[in-house]
């Protein structure tokens, strides 16, 4: 018998990008971020590599709306995320109320991933230096 996920994988399949410190990024893709005192402040909407480094640039949070409609997404520096085990999630100490004042797009908006300048606007407001240094 075929054991199979919801999405046509075999579990062994899926526990393959799952393996000692290495995660596949759909498997980040989806998790949930918890800020201060573990409250959920969003979810990891996708990731974002550097394509020349490899480096993990950003992690986008989505944040409010309803279904996917009307959320914000925030460019948060992977550096601020830690993973936690017994969230079953990631930790920062970024709270609501700074998201609220973070860079961000909305879903309908391109972002301008390419724009240093912004990227450096990002890393200044949580205050870790940039991936490319």
């Amino acid at each position: 018998m075929d054991p199979r996920t919801d999405n046509g994988l075999r579990a062994r399949d899926l526990d393959r990008r799952e393996t000692g410190n290495l995660i596949g990024s759909d498997k980040v893709e989806g998790t949930a971020v918890y800020g201060p005192g573990e409250e959920k402040i969003g979810s990891i909407e996708r990731v974002m590599i550097d394509k020349p480094s490899g480096k993990v640039a950003y992690a986008v949070l989505s944040f409010g709306g309803f279904l996917g409609i009307g959320d914000d997404h925030y460019p948060i520096p992977w550096a601020k995320l830690t993973y936690d085990e017994s969230l079953g999630g990631y930790r920062t100490d970024i709270s609501r109320e700074d998201l609220d004042a973070a860079p961000r797009y909305e879903s309908s908006e391109d972002f301008a991933w390419e724009d240093k300048e912004r990227a450096m606007d990002i890393y200044a407001y949580y205050g870790v230096p940039p991936y490319w240094i």
